[in-house]
């Protein structure tokens, strides 16, 4: 047994070193349904900010296909198409994959504000509880935990195949709001919203404690050392908070956070082995 472990702690040291730089890693990600989703931005440059800290060869390449996050999780949990996908987690998710559980957003994937439509925000203005909230329908991904989420307190959530969707019925006059995280909410307007009866909700939020991991398959748990070893190493020496920051931090600012009625629900989701008592890990505001 001990010479077992002493060859695999052998392996591990030279994947790291300079004579497995010479090996070249392919990375492939789900291909977005537009190549200009800026929401994709973030995770991809952070994503090569740890492979650059483990000093590995590398390339990180779109799947061939457009790839929805619900049929990118299949395929990964399959190792076929993609073989990193991030995304929201949950208790099946961390079941069915292997995630790196490092909240790489920093937990403000679980602070969501509201898309609504500009003909309905009297009805908005009304809204003093979190009791008069749930009087109103939110629009939500049929696979997304999200959904999940809000059901288990409360709302009454109509919901759609992806997120563009939402955003047409809205046009439409149907459902009440749409709960966007924050770190999605400014790309997706200036296409979604630009021209349109559509706006961001001035005055109040939703938070539920969750994290955005990356996820690799099962079958590859070299691949997800390689990608945690990268991010606790940017951690550590303060370039994952300055990408963050220099990412978000704006974004933050013009959706004027600090002002905004926030109500908070329970996530029965969240997996037991989040690190949440990790404060590292967190954006402040919204530290679980």
């Amino acid at each position: 047994m001990k010479c077992i472990f002493t060859l695999l702690m052998t392996f591990w040291g030279l994947l790291l070193s300079p004579v497995a730089d010479a090996a070249l890693w392919t990375i492939t990600y789900p291909r977005p349904i537009d190549d200009t989703d800026a929401r994709t931005e973030y995770p991809i440059a952070l994503l090569k900010l740890a492979l650059e800290k483990t000093g590995v060869n590398y390339e990180l390449l779109p799947s061939d296909r457009i790839l929805l996050t619900g049929k990118a999780l299949r395929q990964l949990r399959e190792n076929r198409e993609v073989n990193v996908v991030w995304s929201m987690t949950d208790t099946q998710r961390e079941k069915d994959l292997l995630p790196i559980r490092i909240p790489i957003a920093k937990g403000l994937i679980g602070m969501r504000v509201f898309v609504i439509n500009e003909e309905k925000k009297d009805r908005f203005a009304q809204v003093k509880s979190k009791g008069d909230l749930l009087k109103l329908t939110p629009l939500q991904g049929e696979e997304w935990p999200d959904t999940k989420i809000l059901q288990a307190n409360g709302f009454n959530v109509f919901t759609v195949p992806e997120f563009k969707q939402a955003y047409a019925l809205l046009l439409q006059g149907k459902g009440d709001f749409f709960p966007r995280s924050v770190i999605e909410i400014t790309a997706e307007m200036e296409t979604a919203g630009r021209g349109s009866v559509l706006q961001v909700e001035p005055d109040m939020a939703l938070y539920y404690p969750t994290a955005m991991y990356y996820f690799v398959s099962k079958s590859n748990p070299t691949l997800a050392r390689l990608i945690e070893t990268g991010l606790e190493r940017a951690i550590a020496d303060g370039s994952f908070d300055d990408l963050f920051l220099s990412t978000h931090k704006t974004l933050l600012e013009s959706l004027n956070m600090d002002s905004r009625r926030i109500y908070t629900l329970e996530n029965p989701l969240l997996p037991p082995n989040t690190p949440v008592g990790n404060k590292q890990l967190w954006y402040s505001v919204v530290t679980p």
